[in-house]
């Protein structure tokens, strides 16, 4: 299938089973990233063209607001769902935006969750001027993997062989590596070193020879493909097209939603994919690449849009009420940046007492604005119905 050699080259692996026995295979390594654009089509430029001119729109909206950061959090929440179903991860959105990030109550939302908190890490070291290294990623990997069965082999490139998928056609009493869709690069140096010319590569200014969208796809496509670690890869690879935006200044504010659109054609999404590898085929990736990123930075502006509009529509309903203190405005606010909340976040976010901000609470329950999470006794948490609303609301296919 692998009809490319300049893409990467086929390496023999080996292993035992404990029930087969011997086996061997073969395993791909792709070449290092070039310093140039792989030869496009017009209509892939055009879809690039698109492409920038989305997230040019969605940046000058951010910036507009009084607080871009604001959104980000719910953004994020909507992002981690739809990026771990991509995995096999899946927990319902308006339970991911509703659950309480300290003590989440399943595993699958404990992997969401871990998303939330890697994510936001990352962008924070990125704003601060860190460069994005191997020892960057590692440590992502370790943050997005913590309370799960593979912690513990977690936070370090892998030493171990893994393979990607199955075929449909494959002997299901057979080897798993005969049976995987695509396998990796084998664990070693080579890995390493490979791992650390992509990060390089990420860290160069690519201005008048890459375009920073078709940069952000080949560094996507680069990193998938040497899988570096046990696990995470996906959800980890998705995160960097978003953290190589911020890096290359296309994002100032790195709101972006980005997996929902590739969930609704994963399967596509991996044949574009393995079509690298396995053909040259950077034509049609990097176009499909493109359009992915102008249909999550329209969306994502239009949902921006919309949460401001919802913060506009809370404030006026407070303003008609009998209620004059800005805590309260000051409430909507932090409703708005956060899915969910309990009494003792209003107390320290808005530096009330504990008896002040549950009458707050009470009080903006009472109009309406609020409403206490179902299921929640011991340690109530609010939501903004409206809020949930608009980020639970599907948008164009």
């Amino acid at each position: 299938m692998f009809q490319n050699a300049g893409m990467g080259s086929l390496v023999t692996i080996t292993g035992i089973d404990p029930q087969l026995g011997a086996w061997s295979h073969r395993a791909f390594v792709p070449e290092p990233l070039r310093n140039e654009m792989p030869d496009l089509t017009a209509k892939t430029f055009l879809a690039v063209s698109d492409a920038r001119a989305a997230l040019a729109a969605l940046d000058s909206t951010s910036r507009q607001l009084p607080n871009p950061q604001l959104l980000r959090l719910p953004t994020l929440r909507r992002e981690a769902q739809s990026t771990s179903a991509l995995e096999g991860t899946y927990a319902p959105l308006a339970e991911v935006l509703t659950a309480d990030e300290n003590n989440a109550t399943t595993a699958e939302l404990v992997e969401v969750l871990n998303y939330v908190r890697m994510a936001n890490m990352g962008f924070g070291q990125v704003a601060s001027g860190h460069s994005i290294t191997v020892s960057l990623l590692s440590e992502l990997q370790g943050v997005l993997m913590r309370g799960t069965p593979l912690h513990a082999v977690s936070g370090r490139i892998r030493d171990t062989q893994v393979v990607i998928g199955r075929r449909p056609d494959a002997d299901p009493l057979g080897f798993p590596a005969h049976a995987a869709r695509f396998i990796p690069s084998p664990p070693g140096l080579q890995l390493e070193a490979n791992l650390r010319d992509l990060t390089d590569w990420m860290q160069q200014k690519h201005t008048g020879s890459i375009d920073p969208v078709v940069a952000a796809a080949m560094s996507h496509y680069q990193f998938e493909t040497l899988h570096p670690f046990r696990d995470g890869n996906g959800r980890l690879g998705r995160f960097l097209i978003v953290l190589h935006l911020q890096l290359t200044g296309v994002l100032e504010e790195p709101t972006l939603t980005v997996s929902p659109w590739f969930e609704a054609r994963r399967s596509e999404y991996y044949d574009r994919l393995f079509a690298v590898s396995a053909q040259g085929d950077w034509d049609g990736f990097i176009r499909f690449f493109a359009r992915g990123l102008q249909a999550a930075a329209d969306q994502t502006r239009i949902q921006m849009v919309a949460l401001v509009g919802v913060q506009s529509e809370l404030k006026e309903r407070v303003r008609a009420s009998a209620l004059r203190a800005d805590s309260a405005h000051a409430l909507v606010d932090l409703a708005v940046a956060n899915p969910s909340f309990n009494v003792r976040k209003v107390e320290s976010d808005l530096n009330l007492s504990y008896p002040r901000a549950n009458k707050l609470v009470g009080q903006l329950v009472e109009l309406g604005v609020l409403q206490q999470v179902s299921g929640n006794t011991y340690d109530r948490r609010f939501f903004a119905p409206r809020v949930l609303q608009t980020l639970t609301a599907d948008g164009p296919a």
